[in-house]
């Protein structure tokens, strides 16, 4: 299917690693230019290199920083022309016991995985209505429908932007003018967070990270972790031309973990 999205420019956020660069790479293959962004230069540049080999066609560009800050943002921004997708994606806060959180703790999280994510969303949106076509798709966590208790700093972040997309989304100024903002909530993926996740439960438990996993893996209906590759295949989807009508709504995909109806 031709996604209907070639020669657009999108900014990946995190896009080195996990699941940011399973969407760029998928975002590539439709031939749309990238500007995606990380902390580490060597990762970033290689990714940056196996995109180019994907997809000869397009444009890449790469800007080392840190999107959770002022600076970092502007400078991300610069580097793309113009942003017709926005993939907003951050590295989630440490698991532990809100009893050993203070304050800071609280506010980087929402700094990085509720802030961050709207300054972005407010430096791009209003000129994709302009254009006429806009997508944006922030990266949460499967946590915010069902909770992960020792992943409360997530938790509690995570489900602040999702109220805020919520009425965001619906604005018939961006709606209307063909401009969506979606998030897609991962399940258990094999990325670096989910195994900082599971030595956290390792620690906790006295067990080998070895043993959490199996016994995650077994929990599953699909009987295995997600792969960045089939994330950004659904991402790829969300951002193309034939979703102009799915808006403000939060696509789990999680190997059918989340036991409810709804």
């Amino acid at each position: 299917m031709d996604l209907g999205i070639a020669g657009k420019w999108a900014l990946v956020c995190a896009g080195s690693k996990g699941l940011g660069r399973g969407c760029a790479e998928h975002l590539a293959r439709e031939g749309v230019n990238l500007v995606i962004t990380a902390r580490g230069a060597e990762a970033l540049e290689a990714t940056a290199a196996a995109l180019r080999a994907m997809a000869p066609g397009i444009e890449v560009r790469t800007v080392v920083g840190d999107i959770t800050t002022p600076e970092g943002r502007a400078a991300a921004l610069a580097a793309c022309p113009q942003v017709d997708i926005l993939i907003n994606n951050a590295g989630g806060p440490p698991p532990g016991d809100f009893r050993d959180w203070q304050r800071a703790d609280w506010i980087k999280a929402i700094d990085a995985n509720m802030l961050t994510p709207i300054e972005l969303i407010k430096a791009t949106v209003d000129g994709m209505a302009e254009r006429g076509f806009g997508r944006v798709v922030n990266i949460t966590s499967g946590a915010v429908k069902a909770p992960i208790d020792i992943l409360g700093l997530s938790n509690g972040a995570r489900s602040g932007l999702t109220g805020f997309v919520a009425g965001l989304s619906r604005q018939q100024r961006l709606a209307g003018r063909n401009v969506t903002i979606n998030n897609i909530l991962p399940g258990a993926f094999d990325t670096d967070r989910l195994r900082t996740t599971l030595k956290g439960a390792a620690a906790a438990g006295g067990v080998s990270i070895d043993e959490v996993a199996e016994r995650r893996r077994k929990t599953l209906p699909a009987q295995r972790f997600g792969q960045a590759d089939e994330f950004g295949a659904l991402c790829a989807f969300v951002c193309s031309a034939h979703a102009g009508y799915l808006t403000g709504q939060n696509l789990l995909i999680d190997g059918g973990a989340y036991p409810g109806t709804f």
